[in-house]
């Protein structure tokens, strides 16, 4: 489906805002300044503030999901290590892409809302659902119970870090080309971790650090 460019201005200045000021602190009126339209505009689009923010969430988890969907598609041949890391590239590509609604996405998910539940309920679970598989078929059995369930744990943190903690790395991030040059460099990172856990790593680190 083609995309509605005026649309999606809207939407980029909106995740630009929230990013900034927060969803409270951000107006109607401010979105369609930084957009250049009318705020009649923004109602007939998206009804109301609330509504542009559930429809851009919404439409950033659709193709977030269906992105990973391609990814383990492609990738079916690989081995499982390989597919591992090929999802890691493609999660980590997708969210620096859309590096502030992520941060945004990610600092309204550490709060208790209904917000947060419906988003739990409908696209997290799914995409908990791709990583946990992708990462236990890697792991083959190297680890049970609480231990495979905590190095889970770890792997999903290594993913959502860069977007909580986004204050952090703000000086790696400068114009376009350090998103990509953050994008390598972190997904090195965290390949590196699973060598040491999964595949390169001695099997006597390996083994002292997952029994």
């Amino acid at each position: 489906m083609k995309k509605n460019p005026t649309k999606q201005k809207v939407i980029d200045a909106a995740s630009s805002l929230f990013f900034q000021k927060g969803f409270h602190g951000t107006s109607v009126r401010d979105i369609a300044d930084k957009a250049s339209v009318n705020v009649s505009l923004i109602s007939y689009y998206f009804k109301s503030k609330q509504g542009l923010l559930e429809y851009a969430v919404t439409n950033y988890y659709e193709e977030y999901l269906k992105t990973v969907e391609e990814a383990l598609e492609y990738t079916a041949n690989l081995s499982p290590l390989e597919k591992l890391n090929e999802l890691i590239f493609t999660i980590i590509q997708y969210k620096q892409t859309n590096h502030q609604l992520t941060c945004f996405i990610q600092r309204e998910l550490s709060l208790d809302s209904v917000f947060v539940r419906e988003m739990a309920v409908t696209y997290l679970a799914k995409e908990n659902y791709y990583i946990k598989q992708t990462f236990f078929k890697a792991l083959n059995g190297r680890a049970k119970g609480d231990t495979r369930e905590y190095m889970l744990m770890q792997l999903k943190g290594l993913l959502i870090t860069p977007y909580i903690l986004h204050s952090d790395w703000k000086e790696q991030i400068v114009g376009e080309y350090s998103h990509q040059v953050f994008v390598r460099k972190y997904v090195k990172t965290i390949q590196n971790w699973l060598d040491f856990i999964i595949g390169k790593g001695s099997s006597s680190e390996r083994n002292q650090f997952i029994k």
